[in-house]
């Protein structure tokens, strides 16, 4: 099988992570047989640099002709005084747009290695835990209306936040149909006692629960959920959420875990194309020195694999690589503790590579 990957290396350590997740990607090429063609392309802080925008219309175009997209991080500093509508993180929210990719999945999985990172006490998170938070991307107050007016207070900003039910149930739909390959259990979260946006969402989720009777369903207001992740993750599932609150509590999931350089995420929409990208940011502070954790990058592959390419059997062989390289005792700065051998960038991906191979 061949398979054509646009890739955005991006800004900061994003060139360095990205290297070693394409390696791993064409380790597992060759040992199980497929050929992965990259095209390497222009969003965020460089194509800024380079084209004076954070999205050319080229970028766009290879990546919608592509089987799926790599992407490391964007951003940084060096933008902060371009104006809003041209800084760097504006490249994301057009390729989720433009590529029509709704649904973001990011999982927060304790790996026992690292059990030792995690904020929370030991008899918290007993086993561990394995969530999966499932948010809306391209709708909510991100993508409303926005202004400023004069009001009796001075200058105020305003931002329109809203959700149509199509909307809600084009990802209600997917969080279920995620919830009943997992452990069939969603949690809804929304703030239906004050936004009537969240009265819509909560609507329309009542009315697909009914197409969905195997899954235990629950609402949750986002305050609350926010304060169950620490008292006791272990209690959820598949959480699915609109784009605002989905992008805090996915941040906070991420955190419990230990480290936010271990975890992957996958954006994706009707057809098989999709996004593929870390959670972290781009670091700028240790870009080029060598020691970002490529982890989260390979793990994103291995989803690039599953979700977007229907390979089941070698997104398993690069997640169990990663689970045998800390199991192991490897570790990059970010998961070392006081004492332990700290691998650089690309050591931690031959090593990886390595356990591919097998």
């Amino acid at each position: 099988m061949q398979y054509n990957i646009a890739v955005i290396k991006g800004d900061g350590i994003g060139p360095e992570i990205v290297t070693e997740a394409m390696k791993a990607l064409e380790v597992v090429g060759e040992k199980f047989g497929h050929t992965f063609h990259f095209t390497e392309c222009y969003a965020g802080g460089n194509a800024i640099d380079k084209f004076g925008i954070p999205l050319p219309q080229e970028t766009l175009d290879i990546c919608k002709a592509s089987d799926s997209v790599l992407l490391g991080a964007v951003g940084g500093p060096k933008w902060d005084s371009v104006p809003s509508d041209k800084r760097p993180e504006r490249a994301l929210l057009g390729l989720r747009s433009g590529l029509g990719l709704f649904v973001n999945l990011r999982p927060a999985q304790m790996h026992a290695a690292l059990a030792e990172a995690c904020p929370i006490k030991p008899e918290i998170i007993g086993d561990g835990f394995d969530i999966l938070v499932c948010r809306e991307l391209t709708g909510d107050v991100y993508f409303g209306k926005r202004g400023r007016r004069e009001s009796e207070l001075g200058e105020t900003g305003w931002d329109d936040m809203n959700y149509s039910v199509t909307e809600v149930e084009r990802i209600g739909r997917r969080g279920f149909d995620m919830a009943m390959k997992r452990g069939k259990k969603l949690v809804s979260v929304d703030k239906a006692n004050v936004l009537e946006t969240s009265r819509v969402w909560r609507e329309t989720m009542h009315k697909l629960r009914e197409e969905y009777p195997e899954v235990e369903y629950q609402d949750m207001y986002v305050d609350n959920a926010a304060m169950q992740l620490v008292r006791n993750p272990g209690q959820f599932d598949v959480i699915v959420t609109g784009n605002l609150f989905g992008d805090i509590l996915s941040d906070e999931a991420s955190m419990i875990t230990g480290s936010i350089g271990m975890l992957p995420s996958a954006s994706i929409g009707e057809t098989k194309l999709g996004m593929y990208e870390p959670i972290h940011g781009s670091a700028p502070d240790i870009a080029g020195k060598g020691i970002a954790n490529p982890i989260a990058t390979i793990l994103s592959c291995a989803m690039m694999l599953r979700y977007s390419f229907g390979l089941g059997e070698e997104a398993d062989c690069i997640e169990a690589a990663v689970e045998k390289a800390l199991n192991d005792g490897h570790r990059t700065a970010d998961i070392a503790k006081e004492g332990e051998k700290v691998l650089s960038t690309s050591e931690m991906g031959a090593i990886v590579c390595a356990n591919i191979r097998g």
